[in-house]
């Protein structure tokens, strides 16, 4: 029997693995998008906050987002620090709508889109590779070949590694957000805030945080990050933080949630992911492309995919033989800015730096303008922390720094 070939199949519609086959097919080239779930309200986790930019690199349309801010304020246990701008610093995404998006842009450029398909399995054979699909609708398994396979499994990394005992050292992080619906007045109050909470109080060994989305609606989450899963079993649930936020913080009496999500992602230490093999390619939460501090990872999952992509053509036109170059780019772009989030996500969260030291990093940052704050946040230029502050604060957070043992 002849199977239905292509020459890209892409597992896993995510941010990462919609815009590589979103690359692809405006390239011309024969492209499968699978995905395990039979539409994207059924998958929509992120939290989805990202800087302005994000829309103009990655042209994305205005009906992909949920909201709008141009503040952001940083909560702790006892301090709380709002910085803000005349205009519009960045967004918060509908996650389904902006999957949906990416999704349809592989059909408007003549590749296929598959829901409802989970990946179970491939094969080598005379130098293409069959992929084995069950069409969870009816349980049928579809096979397929392609010259190239990509794993963007996220957190699962299901092609790359068969075995679980073969995947490297994680850090784990799990996390919760309701969707809530609240009176006009409480919205008013926090739109326009992209509002992150870090301490004790509001979520030890994690953080958490509210996000406004489109009229009367606002997220709010929280997340965990661990080393080994019987770790948790000493920590009270995650719904406990989101209702202290909801409840003390928003003071919401008649909220109403409408969505319940949640995911997991595990990050490699030191990036000892596996990016390739043969004819496969990892890209996305599969190769760990995300920043583990704040667990930020959709513009980086394109960025990966843009950079993924390129190898693909190149690959497919018979320009390079493996993805060797490919991974070394990767590890170019992100290892020294991964390295010292992972260090500071570890100090924060794992090793429990104390409350007293989280509350006077915010404290001083308060003299800081908005755009180094941001320059920090959302592109890892910590050396701005102590630019600009005068000799006594810069002493001052040099301190702090050495205490946080960077």
């Amino acid at each position: 029997m002849n199977l239905k070939s292509f020459d890209i199949v892409i597992v896993g519609a995510g941010p990462a693995g919609g815009h590589c086959a979103r690359i692809l097919a405006k390239s011309g080239h024969k492209v499968l998008l699978a995905e395990q779930n039979d539409n994207f309200n059924k998958n929509d986790f992120s939290s989805a906050a990202t800087p302005l930019e994000t829309l103009y690199k990655f042209d994305l349309p205005e009906s992909v987002i949920g909201s709008f801010w141009h503040k952001l304020t940083i909560q702790t246990s006892k301090v709380s620090q709002t910085w803000e701008s005349p205009e519009s610093m960045g967004v918060v995404l509908n996650f389904a709508k902006f999957r949906a998006f990416l999704a349809s842009e592989v059909e408007r450029f003549g590749g296929e889109v598959w829901l409802g398909y989970r990946y179970t399995g491939h094969s080598q054979s005379t130098g293409e590779t069959t992929v084995e699909f069950k069409q969870l609708s009816d349980g049928k398994l579809i096979k397929v070949s392609t010259k190239v396979l990509v794993d963007a499994t996220g957190f699962a990394r299901a092609i790359m590694y068969e075995k679980e005992k073969d995947k490297p050292d994680f850090l784990s992080g799990t996390g919760i957000e309701y969707l809530i619906e609240v009176e006009p007045e409480i919205y008013n109050k926090h739109s326009g805030d992209l509002i992150l909470f870090v301490g004790d109080k509001w979520m030890p060994k994690g953080y958490s945080w509210i996000f406004p989305m489109e009229p009367n609606r606002l997220k709010v989450g929280a997340a965990r990050i661990f080393l080994e899963q019987k770790t948790l079993r000493h920590l009270s649930p995650l719904k406990k933080y989101i209702d202290l936020l909801i409840d003390e913080y928003l003071k919401s009496k008649n909220y109403k949630i409408l969505d319940k999500h949640g995911s997991m992602l595990k990050y490699s230490r030191g990036l000892k992911d596996i990016y390739c093999k043969d004819n496969i390619i990892a890209i996305g939460d599969s190769v760990s492309t995300v920043n583990f501090l704040g667990g930020e990872g959709i513009r980086h999952g394109m960025d990966g995919a843009q950079i993924a992509g390129k190898y693909i053509q190149s690959y497919l036109e018979g320009k390079i033989s493996d993805f060797q170059d490919y991974e070394r780019e990767m590890h170019r772009k992100f290892d020294q800015k991964w390295n010292i989030s992972e260090r500071l996500a570890v100090r924060k969260y794992i090793d429990d730096v104390n409350d007293q030291l989280t509350d006077k990093m915010i404290s001083y940052l308060k003299y800081m303008k908005t755009e180094d704050v941001m320059e920090i946040l959302f592109h890892y230029k910590f050396e701005k922390i102590s630019r600009g502050l005068g000799g006594y604060l810069q002493r001052k957070i040099k301190e702090l720094i050495n205490k946080f043992h960077l």
